[in-house]
């Protein structure tokens, strides 16, 4: 009988990434011991979960072969959007679902002008990340819009515990959940990754391609706007600069998780590991005392590094 061998750890595709975190938290524990108190970890969960809702949408679409650079926008202008229904009375459940629409609906005019267009994802994204970042400067007048005073839902979102954990938190493990479940086991998942390996065989085998990727950009915007929500919360106002660069974080973490940029490739588990190591170097440069100027020298670095890893495995 032949001998069956089972897959080792190094099998992994995420093995390396998840070296390199253990050894990042390693190194900052050593540094400074007050990264593994409690009270930091769960400081470091909140700072995290707020790229990580932004990640996620961000995996769909960089599988799709797409990149989608409006999310920073999109949650700026849906945060404000959210503050001003508060400020007016409207309920807080239906100013949840208006601003969630709004923000899918941002997503899906990025996804329709990129599959009506045939322009790149870059350009579009790029004229829209500029287009939703000055709607939200007209809309807020360029003044951030405080939070409602006594509404528990809108506090809820960004400073609320369940058993003592973070709601965020179970929020986003929530979503993560379900996404993991839609790219893995549905039609509509494979497509993703097919589209992404090649969109000419996909389009070949009767996958409607225009659809699909309207669809995880619209995914892209309504995480953006949840991720804005949550902030909002936290913050207890929208402001009109919220969410500038968080693209480049959420790309940085989508690829250090070993996400292909030229698609078809990925796990949304690799992400989370990126999110995690992103996580852990912001909050360990904010322990160690280094100034923000030199952080975003070295998480520049760190984009830079995780480009050449992915096109180092792309070859």
């Amino acid at each position: 009988m032949k001998k069956v061998k089972g897959k080792s750890l190094k099998d992994n595709p995420n093995f390396g990434t998840i070296i390199a975190l253990i050894l990042l938290v390693v190194i900052v524990s050593i540094l400074n011991s007050n990264f593994l108190q409690v009270s930091n970890l769960m400081n470091l969960l909140r700072q995290l979960i707020i790229n990580g809702f932004i990640a996620l949408g961000m995996t769909c679409v960089i599988l799709t072969g797409g990149i989608d650079l409006s999310v920073g926008s999109t949650l700026a202008f849906t945060s404000a959007i959210f503050a001003s229904l508060l400020n007016n009375g409207l309920n807080s459940i239906l100013a949840i679902l208006v601003a969630v629409i709004i923000g899918g609906g941002l997503g899906f005019i990025n996804g329709m002008f990129i599959t009506k267009s045939k322009l790149e994802p870059f350009i579009v994204t790029l004229a829209t990340m500029t287009i939703y970042r000055g709607a939200t400067l007209v809309f807020t007048k360029g003044r951030p819009i405080p939070g409602p005073r006594d509404n528990f839902i809108f506090a809820f979102l960004g400073r609320g515990k369940v058993f003592g954990i973070p709601f965020q938190v179970i929020m986003f493990a929530i979503i993560f959940v379900i996404l993991m479940v839609i790219l893995s086991k549905t039609s509509f998942g494979r497509k993703v990754y097919a589209i992404g390996g090649n969109e000419k065989a996909s389009f070949i085998s009767g996958i409607k391609i225009d659809k699909v990727k309207s669809m995880v950009y619209t995914i892209s915007g309504v995480l953006a706007t949840i991720s804005g929500l949550v902030l909002t919360s936290r913050l207890n106002s929208a402001q009109p600069t919220a969410g500038s660069a968080y693209e480049m974080d959420a790309i940085a973490a989508v690829v250090l998780g070993g996400t292909s940029m030229t698609g078809g490739s990925g796990s949304l588990v690799g992400t989370l590991i990126g999110i995690l190591i992103l996580g852990v170097l912001n909050n360990g440069l904010n322990l160690l005392g280094v100034s923000s100027f030199y952080q975003q020298i070295v998480k520049g670095v760190v984009i830079l590094i995780a480009v050449l890893i992915d096109r180092k495995r792309n070859k």
